[in-house]
């Protein structure tokens, strides 16, 4: 890609950091991650928490009435805490 941005979103176990689903788009709509997340709860079923950052997608009416329709409590992390992502950036270390 010459120019633009890709948008990852993995839905990732903490317990066992196994990517339960995932989904890359070339704009920052939260559609898919919806779409990640419609994935991970059929394949796996519901987890009792979601934690994510305060990202646009996962603020957004789409992504937070799916979690609560799924019975979902939903968790995020503070503005600007540099260890939000951790666990899935290092999945692309060398």
């Amino acid at each position: 890609m010459r120019r633009g941005f890709l948008y990852l979103v993995a839905i990732m176990d903490w317990h066992t950091r196994m990517v339960l689903s995932w989904r890359i788009s070339n704009t920052p709509e939260a559609d898919f991650c919806v779409e990640a997340l419609n994935e991970a709860l059929h394949r796996f079923g519901p987890p009792d928490i979601m934690n994510s950052d305060q990202g646009s997608q996962f603020t957004s009416f789409a992504w937070t009435d799916r979690l609560r329709r799924s019975g979902v409590r939903i968790s995020m992390d503070g503005k600007g805490r540099s260890l939000d992502n951790i666990f899935i950036e290092r999945l692309w270390r060398k």
